[in-house]
């Protein structure tokens, strides 16, 4: 048996006890082996959804003390027992947030971006392509947002009713993962929508969002952020007036915003990060998870790994 040594923190940086690991739509395409060289090299070590305890402080950290518990951002290889990281990756979180509603804080600066670039307004139709985990919380985002309508898309019925409880106006089960989704909304919404966010993980997902964007709207592109094997028109783009915005903020002080903003929805109750939590694993198991997570079932949204387990 190979045994894997606990890290120790360098200079500048903290050792984090892992407690929670939620599985990541991109770790299951790496499982899934779906992703390009250029994300991910093989052998790796996944996991990045994280929550759990200082339990070291490297020289030269300041602020940051042993037992904090902690939210962690751009940290990979997490589906283990420690990880070592730098204080930007790290958020403090109030000791009476459960640490199991905490591992989601990572994903809300990303959402909290792409909100904000949709530029929502109470006149405009926005559209969320896809209620997976991400999907669900930006579902919950956009609403405080006020848009006139807010469509959301699944394949599965048990998603689309957390949609409607996380304030979608509309909700609509695509009959299989490739119908083109204005074939379904098109009768309601024959104009398009001004703001479309896939949260799908396939990079195909964009050539549907130019088809469901209306004249002049704006695409933000939260998903979609695997390998396109379609042809893209962007004749269409042009044609439309379209603009298109990645979500990952761009300037270091932006990520610690949304990371301080993203907890205080959640802390005052507007965002919930662990209903939509339907299996808990441990590490040891932590590939009978994967295989969970990959069934891609109505029941199975956020599969957590117990790391202390």
């Amino acid at each position: 048996m190979r045994r894997a040594f606990i890290p120790e923190p360098e200079d500048h940086e903290v050792r984090v006890k892992v407690k929670w690991v939620g599985i990541c739509g991109s770790d299951i395409e790496v499982f899934r082996g779906a992703r390009e060289p250029e994300f991910v090299s093989y052998p790796t070590r996944l996991g990045h959804e994280v929550a759990g305890v200082i339990d070291k402080v490297g020289p030269g950290v300041i602020g940051l003390q042993e037992g904090d518990h902690v939210a962690l951002r751009y940290v990979w290889g997490a589906f283990a027992e420690y990880v070592c990281c730098s204080p930007f990756s790290v958020k403090v979180l109030p000791k009476q947030l459960p640490l199991l509603e905490g591992s989601l804080i990572e994903v809300l600066p990303g959402i909290l971006h792409a909100a904000e670039l949709g530029e929502i307004s109470p006149n405009k139709n926005v559209l969320i392509m896809g209620q997976g985990v991400s999907g669900l919380v930006l579902t919950q985002v956009v609403s405080l947002f006020s848009p006139r309508n807010l469509v959301v898309t699944d394949l599965f019925d048990e998603k689309l009713e957390l949609a409607r409880r996380y304030g979608a106006t509309h909700t609509y089960k695509l009959p299989s993962s490739d119908s083109r989704t204005m074939d379904v909304l098109y009768n309601d919404f024959p104009d398009g929508f001004d703001v479309v966010i896939p949260c799908l993980l396939e990079g195909s997902g964009m050539v549907d969002a130019i088809d469901a964007a209306a004249q002049n709207g704006r695409i933000v592109m939260y998903g979609c952020i695997g390998t396109c094997h379609k042809p893209v028109d962007f004749f269409k783009v042009h044609k439309k007036r379209l603009d298109i915005y990645s979500t990952e903020p761009k300037r270091d002080i932006d990520n610690r915003r949304f990371f301080d903003e993203g907890l205080r929805l959640v802390m005052d109750g507007l965002v919930n990060t662990k209903e939509m939590i339907t299996h808990i694993v441990p590490l040891s198991e932590v590939g009978e998870a994967f295989r969970i997570r990959n069934s891609h079932q109505g029941n199975t949204i956020h599969v957590m790994i117990d790391c202390e387990k």
